[in-house]
């Protein structure tokens, strides 16, 4: 079988277009063609008005090495590469091993827990939070009435902050044994529609998201996993070394909230970015922990029909393309960089903090793409020493701090400060709404953003906003509104780990996925929790 990419089509071509284009590109005649798959469907949106679809497919022929070989050098043409998964290590029925525990059942956990019990070492998935339903029922508490359960919500309990997101599953991770199309073909088990397969931008939704993640803790459950709820890790044991380089150190088990206490040698730490009291018991505990950059900014909300049009001119609204996205950044005069981040088509604005007194903003989509609003985050990048020096969890006090101010600039009840974007420009509070309607819930504050952000980003978004009006026809119409704030982009530290995947001075510590620093978003963390499953389970059976 032959991969061929490349081929570019018009967006209402008939069906029989696609195999005539493969034959003309490859030289064949016809009856030459076996049959051939899509692998790969994107556009090409460069001329507004006559959008193309570009394809990779996969084509079997006569004799296919003859016309590989016509073809030498050709970089849309090779030999289709074999993306079968296959286990690194397998649990011999013969021998009986220390079960592995996974703290975090958020994409990162869910796919460590999944690889782990399909080798046959029987983990065990801890989660402070609760069942998907359960949770989803307390984060409608929080959008609807202003409750907010801290071990329940947008960033804990099953299925992680990815849940309650747009749902994108791509990245830019190099992918060189196709792990990434081994989380495809999971979610597509689990119930994920098949198109997800072969789209250049797959998303799922929040209401898809949610039976998938049931279907997959079945298939983990009957391959012997086993999950707690609501069971969170306050303390770790150690033994041996001071924490200073290896010094024999080691992971002896964890003390639960609960009081008991359990052995664990094998703990795949996936606990995502926002589960601070546990990175604050690590960096006690003496973990090797490091700062990271990550960004800081809000949300701004589009008419989706506005997007469309100046994506896709008069495509607009065609069922092949669905809801336009966008990818914006801008390289600021003073170094600082802003970017979209997150983007939603059709969408909505959400509330997602995790404490107690503080606004967090994120953006959620369902399969549909239906809603009339477009969101994104825009977002500037920080760093650590430039601005937020002071040590491995100064990132965690930097986001409290404007997490708290959103809160006091909303009002209370954990409604969003907002801000029309011609107001933000001038350096006016906003008093009322114009042509666009924000979507958060529980509601928005219309003030001043520059109250609940620092100055650094605040100059950077207002330099960076004509900039994007410029490429996105209405970006920064004076009427789009802006709510805040957006913190939680990526973990603000890294749990430093090793070749073997483990902690760099905690034996039997396996840091993994965005809150350790290694992964943003679904798609990437579930691959980095593969990785991390590979490392335990060749621990497992090499111990």
């Amino acid at each position: 079988m032959l991969r061929l990419s490349g081929l570019s089509l018009p967006l209402d071509h008939p069906a029989e277009a696609l195999p005539t284009a493969i034959c003309a590109r490859l030289g064949v005649p016809a009856e030459a063609l076996r049959s051939f798959s899509i692998y790969r469907r994107g556009n090409d949106a460069r001329r507004r008005n006559a959008i193309l679809l570009v394809y990779t497919v996969d084509v079997e022929l006569d004799d296919e090495a003859a016309v590989l070989s016509r073809f030498p050098g050709d970089k849309d043409l090779r030999a289709t590469p074999d993306m079968a998964y296959r286990p690194v290590a397998v649990a011999s029925p013969e021998r009986s091993y220390p079960r592995p525990v996974v703290i975090g059942a958020g994409p990162c956990g869910l796919f460590a827990g999944l690889i782990l019990a399909q080798m046959g070492f029987r983990p065990i998935i801890i989660e402070r939070g609760k069942v998907v339903r359960e949770r989803t029922k307390d984060t409608w508490g929080l959008w609807r009435r202003g409750v907010l359960d801290p071990d329940s919500n947008v960033q804990f309990g099953e299925g992680g902050a990815g849940t309650f997101s747009d749902g994108k599953l791509y990245c830019r991770v190099k992918d060189p044994r196709y792990l990434g199309r081994k989380v495809l073909e999971e979610f597509v088990r689990a119930g994920a529609p098949d198109d997800i397969l072969w789209q250049a931008h797959p998303h799922i939704g929040t209401f898809r998201l949610v039976t998938m993640v049931e279907s997959m803790r079945r298939t983990i459950e009957e391959l012997g996993g086993e999950y707690r709820w609501q069971t969170r890790v306050d303390d770790i044991e150690l033994e041996g070394g001071d924490g200073g380089g290896d010094g024999g150190r080691r992971l002896r088990g964890l003390h639960l909230a609960d009081g008991s206490f359990m052995e664990a040698g094998h703990v795949v730490l996936a606990v995502g970015h926002s589960a601070r009291p546990t990175f604050e018991m690590l960096h006690r505990r003496g973990v090797h922990i490091e700062p990271k950059p990550f960004s800081i900014g809000v949300r701004i909300e589009h008419p989706q029909g506005w997007i469309d049009r100046a994506r896709y001119g008069k495509c607009a609204g065609h069922p092949d393309l669905g809801a336009a996205a966008y990818s914006l950044a801008h390289h600021c005069a003073d170094g600082r960089t802003v970017y979209s981040f997150c983007m939603c088509p059709g969408g909505r604005v959400v509330a997602a903090t995790s404490e107690h007194g503080r606004v967090v903003t994120n953006g959620m989509s369902q399969y549909s793409r239906a809603e009339f609003n477009a969101n994104s985050g825009l977002v500037v990048a920080v760093d650590p020493e430039r601005d937020y020096p002071g040590g491995p969890l100064a990132g965690i006090a930097f986001q409290r701090h404007w997490e708290s101010l959103a809160y006091e600039a909303g009002g209370g009840g954990y409604a969003a400060p907002g801000q029309k974007v011609g107001d933000f420009l001038a350096g006016r509070p906003s008093t009322a709404l114009g042509e666009v309607v924000p979507s958060y819930k529980p509601g928005v504050t219309m003030t001043d953003l520059a109250h609940c952000l620092p100055d650094f980003a605040v100059a950077a978004i207002r330099e960076a906003l004509p900039v994007f009006g410029r490429q996105i026809a209405g970006y920064d119409h004076p009427d789009v509104v802006m709510t805040g704030v957006e913190t939680r982009t990526s973990s603000p530290l890294r749990i430093t780990r090793g070749t073997d995947f483990q902690s760099l001075n905690t034996a039997g510590l396996f840091p993994a996925g965005e809150g350790a620093g290694y992964a943003g978003g679904i798609l990437s963390a579930a691959i980095d929790g593969i990785k991390v499953a590979e490392a335990v389970g060749r621990s497992l059976a090499a111990g």
